[in-house]
């Protein structure tokens, strides 16, 4: 059975003045019941100016309408609350929470509002925002409760809890503020598990203010425009309506997480964390917290507070980029300027939040129209051999590196020439190097450009395989890999380049390239190569193994073919730390046409057999055995233990 409505209280005379004095003996309480009530889809800062409107609003509309219906009777309220107001408050304090709830309702007709859902005329604040000061967990928790409750439920909630009504004149109230169901209403506040107490928190006080600044270039931006739409209208009369947006997006399109005052924190560049530039010398730890901040725009605050806020809420002109499995949200907390400086044509800021490495890039000019780019890669668990260097800057085919600051020496090494010694990369003070051909950037395989980094110690290898953070090149078995050294490794690597595009934007922390075998050819052809070639990943999942087959060559140095992919596999433990195994096998044709199936092991093999399409066997860890074109074969091998394994696959 539906509920009677509720019938409001005897009427009784409200005069004007007696409102007045009421509101404003009670306006701090009046405008905390606006700014409770009002829609959350508002800002903060809206929220207030509104509160305070309505507040304000109610004693014109007590002038203009003389006796209002209040309450005749004092007002039920809950044990051991003070005493109620009387009927002046009663009658000011109904017309600020219609006020507020009209604000919340959808639009009857799109093309007009009513008065509660525009924008307030008064008070208005020019050049300035305001808003409460941040509460705690406790206060975050009730906003978002009160947030997913309608209108009605929160004015219960409030008219319980900061008014101490009970439930009776809750509904009466709600009734004569034009609620269509106050008995749901409450039953939906009832689901709003919070303790009443918190509602007089400075979280929640309208009365007690923070200012910050708006975004000042957009109102600069808004001011130009605003002065070209004065003159289209003299010319043509016609009033233009002008387009919000831009990369500082204003506060009434904020998600609920820019109410967080971590969240806040970590876009205001004044909280960004700073390094020193001889920090790196005495850190515990070497990767990128001990690098310190550079830059010939580390004080440029307009530059900082657009960065982080396209981080935080990146529009649709903004070309955006992530490894594979990386978060793209926003800051955690206040993260590490790494750099922010002009490189090139663009003007580039680097962050560092503990798990990525953010890159924004913008046009010098900042010029909204030519767009910005934001890059996100994963560097979690970084070390001095993989914190080495940064993409900077890639445009054009080019690519720049920010050095890490123990870099003493960088130099350019073409993997294709090995015979060839590095030339000298210039860098600037900053640690910012020349421009060099990006890697992939153009047709074909006939440079492999490779930056070598030099701390006076350690000669490492890195090359830009399309993301933040280049890879680290390093040769030797699974279980002691260590940079690329001498002219038999660098020939290795010279055939094996050419297969790195298959793990281009991946996420690549690291390639290995390992000769676990060398095998004489059949019929006196010489002695090939195999090896294992594994690329690990800064997520730790999605590791790519190569099993390549490198057949011997006349051709000089630098101008062999690269080897041949005999077997591959995603996510396999196999030529890796915790397996440091692997087995494959490929179809070879002799000079002399005829054709074998070749296949070798790594030296934890004792024997290894073929079956299938041909069949054979041999002692130890290689095998060929005679077969026919396009013949097929299962592969298999025994360990020491006795136990089988296949190939690699």
């Amino acid at each position: 059975m539906r509920p009677l409505p509720e019938v409001p209280s005897a009427a009784a005379p409200v005069d004007a003045e007696q409102a007045g004095a009421s509101l404003v003996e009670h306006y701090p309480r009046l405008v905390r019941l606006g700014y409770l009530v009002l829609p959350p889809s508002l800002s903060r800062s809206r929220r207030v100016l509104a509160a305070h409107a309505l507040a304000q609003r109610s004693l014109q509309a007590a002038r203009r309408a003389g006796p209002v219906s209040g309450t005749g009777l004092p007002l039920p309220r809950r044990p051991g609350r003070t005493a109620a107001a009387g009927p002046d408050y009663a009658s000011v304090r109904r017309r600020v929470l219609r006020g507020a709830l009209a604000a919340g309702l959808p639009l009857r007709r799109r093309w007009w509002p009513g008065r509660a859902q525009l924008p307030p005329v008064l008070p208005l604040v020019w050049g300035l925002r305001l808003f409460p000061h941040s509460g705690g967990a406790d206060e975050l928790a009730l906003e978002q409760r009160l947030s997913a409750v309608g209108g009605p439920a929160r004015a219960a909630f409030v008219l319980r809890g900061l008014e101490s009504l009970a439930d009776g004149e809750v509904r009466r109230e709600l009734a004569a503020a034009g609620v269509a169901d106050p008995h749901a209403a409450l039953r939906e506040a009832d689901g709003v598990a919070a303790p009443y107490a918190l509602l007089a928190s400075p979280e929640f006080d309208p009365c007690a203010l923070q200012a910050r600044p708006p975004d000042l270039p957009r109102r600069r931006r808004y001011a130009r425009a605003a002065l070209a739409a004065a003159a289209a209208a003299a010319v043509c009369g016609t009033l233009l309506g002008l387009p919000g947006g831009g990369w500082g997006r204003g506060e009434p399109a904020a998600p609920p997480y820019a109410r967080n005052p971590a969240a806040e924190e970590a876009l205001d560049p004044g909280a960004l964390r700073m390094v020193s530039a001889t920090f790196w010398r005495r850190s515990p730890r070497t990767d990128f917290t001990a690098w310190p901040t550079r830059g010939d725009r580390t004080e440029d605050v307009r530059l900082l507070r657009r960065a982080l806020t396209v981080w935080a809420r990146p529009g649709g002109g903004v070309r955006t980029s992530a490894t594979p499995r990386t978060p793209v949200g926003p800051p955690m907390g206040a993260p590490q300027l790494l750099y922010a400086g002009e490189v090139g044509t663009s003007a580039v800021v680097l962050f560092y939040d503990g798990l990525r490495v953010v890159r924004y890039a913008e046009p010098r000019n900042a010029d909204p129209s030519e767009g910005a780019a934001l890059d996100f890669a994963r560097v979690d668990g970084a070390d001095g051999a993989s914190a080495g260097a940064l993409v900077v800057e890639r445009a054009a085919g080019r690519v720049r590196y920010l050095t890490a600051p123990w870099v003493r020496k960088a130099s350019l090494r073409d993997l294709l020439a090995p015979d060839r010694a590095p030339r000298p990369l210039h860098r600037t003070p900053d640690g910012v190097t020349d421009a060099l051909t990006g890697t992939g950037s153009t047709g074909g395989c006939r440079s492999w450009d490779a930056v070598e980094l030099s701390d006076g110690t350690t000669d490492r290898l890195v090359t830009d395989l399309g993301e933040l953070a280049p890879a680290r090149l390093t040769s030797g078995p699974p279980s002691q890999p260590h940079d690329v050294t001498g002219r038999s490794e660098l020939e290795s690597w010279a055939r094996t380049a050419c297969l790195l595009p298959s793990v281009r934007s991946h996420g690549v922390r690291s390639v290995n390239s390992w000769t676990y075998a060398t095998q004489p050819l059949p019929e006196g052809g010489g002695s090939a190569r195999w090896l294992c070639t594994r690329a690990e990943t800064w997520r730790g999942t999605g590791s790519r193994v190569l099993a390549q087959f490198q057949a011997p060559s006349t051709r000089p140095p630098g101008s062999r073919p690269p080897g041949v992919v005999a077997a591959r596999s995603e996510d396999s433990p196999a030529c890796g730390k915790r397996i440091p195994r692997v087995l494959a096998g490929v179809l070879w044709k002799s000079r002399g046409g005829r054709w074998y199936v070749l296949a070798a092991g790594s030296e934890q093999f004792t024997s290894l057999a073929t079956s299938g399409g041909v069949k054979g066997s041999a002692r130890g860890r290689l095998l060929a055995v005679p077969a026919g074109a396009g013949d097929r074969a299962r592969l298999n091998g025994r360990l020491g233990d006795g136990s089988q394994v296949g190939a690699l696959r």
